[in-house]
């Protein structure tokens, strides 16, 4: 038992002396500088971090200070800190600019806003933000070598905002098996295929469209009733038109059915 103790005790000792915490603990930045470089350069970002922003300060306005910032950015990007990666790869750009690391900097800090988007569910503000800072970065490096990656990036970042006006939209409906207010899931659609016309979600919009009017039609007050049936038949018609094939079109069909029954009723009094 003893001799498992002493084998413990010299083995933190041991550590406790290390060249690292003889850096961390110490007061010479030079040393904490070349330690630094050593634990990055080991995979040891972590500890690489705690050395590097120890002497930021010291270094700056210095030759090293460049290195220095943009090594602690790196630190951070490998570690996943996506916020402090971010904000730390804007300021290496910010303060040099004509430094030869400053596209891959720009890069990483949009990519790491990027990461930073959340599930399409939830709020989107750092899903815009890390679009324009995306796009920002495409615009000025046109030739870059990460050009293919920002822009698949982008194209991600914008069907997480289509999936999410979608599934507002969607939810419009489904809310008015509630309220019975079918005009609104038929304006929150226009809205989405005004503001998405290319969707992938087109198809299903465009049936939802139908079916709040459909619904709108046939609960409606009689002296409305007959114009809100041929609005439904003209939605039917444009849906089919578009997508003869649809998973909907059996359904549609038959509520379209039940539309010319009901429009029936009008040619007959007339």
């Amino acid at each position: 038992m003893k001799k498992f103790f002493y084998i413990i005790l010299t083995c933190t000792l041991l550590g406790s002396c290390s060249p690292y915490q003889k850096a961390l603990k110490g007061t010479d930045i030079g040393v904490k500088y070349k330690e630094g470089e050593k634990q990055f350069e080991a995979g040891k970002y972590a500890k690489a971090n705690k050395l590097f922003e120890q002497i930021i300060p010291s270094y700056r306005g210095k030759p090293q200070a460049e290195k220095l910032t943009y090594l602690h950015a790196m630190a951070s990007y490998n570690l996943e800190d996506w916020y402090l990666a971010s904000y730390q790869f804007e300021r290496f750009v910010s303060s040099y600019p004509n430094s030869e690391k400053v596209e891959e900097a720009s890069f990483l800090g949009a990519k790491s806003a990027y990461m930073l988007s959340p599930v399409y569910s939830k709020e989107q503000l750092e899903t815009k933000e890390a679009i324009e800072k995306l796009q920002s970065f495409i615009n000025l490096y046109p030739d870059s070598e990460y050009l293919a990656e920002a822009n698949k990036l982008v194209k991600e970042l914008d069907f997480k905002l289509e999936k999410k006006a979608f599934d507002i939209a969607k939810q419009y409906n489904t809310i008015a098996g509630y309220t019975a207010d079918y005009n609104a899931p038929i304006e929150a659609i226009d809205q989405f295929i005004f503001n998405f016309p290319g969707s992938v979600f087109r198809e299903e919009a465009l049936f939802i469209k139908f079916d709040s009017a459909y619904k709108l039609a046939i609960n409606s007050v009689s002296y409305k009733k007959q114009q809100r049936l041929e609005d439904a038949k003209t939605y039917f018609n444009s849906f089919k038109s578009a997508y003869a094939n649809s998973e909907f079109m059996v359904e549609a069909e038959k509520m379209n059915e039940e539309i010319e029954r009901e429009l029936e009723n009008y040619s007959t009094k007339s």
